[in-house]
């Protein structure tokens, strides 16, 4: 069984379509690349699979179920804006998690925390962007999902943290889990993707190993995303 499946998934914004007929089969054990630019249907897919979008038509599957609350238990989903109270501490936000996600493992998320010397009582109005950014990533991949769905983890923030970042999310899944990252900031990420899936329109362009990219194309995928999405 596939990890994710998307079976005819439509998605409209009034007469606007911004998924149109997609199939897609990703299996586990994979960093997967959702890339494409801005507006192409990346976060669309990403909020259906989390349940905050109902299809037009078609259905996405998670781990063989439709979103919902059985699928909340097994996906781990970090949104492209922050989302946490300003006023709480990184002590607090620790306990809602544990509270909240049973699979949220509270040690993990701690040696991280430690390993940016963060103290715990600071309040999230006290930091900068980035660090802000790695607080929610450590809250993500804390969490012993099935499935992590990562909708632009890097954009805005400083090479340092994109470093940070990008270490933390290849060092903290498991080979029974997928990780799909959304991005259009392809140089910066091709380097962790095992599977690549363009977007362009609404549709699936190409879904293909990034190693097979590499070796049949004879070029990065940056250089095929700039071929493919060229203006």
């Amino acid at each position: 069984m596939s990890m994710i499946e998307c079976n005819g998934l439509t998605k409209y914004y009034g007469r606007v379509r911004a998924l149109n007929n997609v199939n897609l089969k990703i299996e586990k054990g994979q960093i997967v690349g959702l890339l494409g630019p801005n507006g192409s249907g990346k976060t669309t897919m990403i909020k259906l699979a989390n349940g905050l979008l109902k299809p037009n038509g078609g259905e996405i599957l998670i781990d063989g179920s439709k979103p919902g609350v059985k699928t909340k238990s097994v996906v781990a989903y970090l949104p492209d804006r922050e989302f946490l109270p300003d006023y709480m501490s990184v002590e607090a936000i620790f306990k809602m998690y544990e509270d909240f996600f049973a699979d949220f493992r509270r040690q993990k998320a701690e040696d991280m925390l430690s390993s940016l010397n963060i103290d715990p009582a600071m309040t999230l109005k006290k930091m900068s962007k980035g660090t802000k950014d790695k607080i929610q990533l450590i809250l993500t991949m804390s969490r012993e999902a099935k499935v992590y769905f990562l909708d632009e983890p890097i954009a805005g923030v400083d090479p340092a943290a994109r470093d940070y970042i990008l270490k933390t999310i290849i060092s903290n899944y498991s080979e029974d889990a997928v990780v799909i990252i959304s991005t259009h900031l392809i140089a910066d990420v091709e380097s962790i993707l095992d599977d690549v899936v363009f977007i362009k329109d609404g549709e699936i362009v190409l879904h293909e190993n990034a190693d097979q990219i590499r070796e049949e194309k004879g070029k990065s995928i940056n250089g095929l995303f700039r071929e493919v999405f060229r203006c």
